[in-house]
């Protein structure tokens, strides 16, 4: 339903009112291979992931968007915008 797109994937999870737990097991459910610690660091300190990785976080975090009636407004790693 949104058009809204998030610029990084911490803004999208901080949008998610889902915990790190949470997404950590959704982003493992999908073939993720970071650990929790890892997964902690993406999202607070700007560790950048893999381009499969960051992937796979911004697909766990978009199949939460589409639960809340939102269109996947998590960026894929293709869609990011270089600086």
């Amino acid at each position: 339903m949104t058009a809204y797109v998030y610029g990084t994937l911490r803004e999208a999870f901080e949008a998610t009112d889902l915990s790190l737990d949470e997404i950590w097991m959704r982003y493992f459910g999908l073939g993720g291979s970071a650990s929790l610690r890892e997964l902690d660091a993406v999202l607070h300190e700007g560790v950048v992931s893999d381009r499969l990785q960051h992937n796979v976080l911004a697909h766990a975090l978009n199949e939460r968007f589409t639960e809340l009636g939102m269109n996947h407004p998590a960026p894929y790693r293709e869609n990011l915008t270089q600086s």
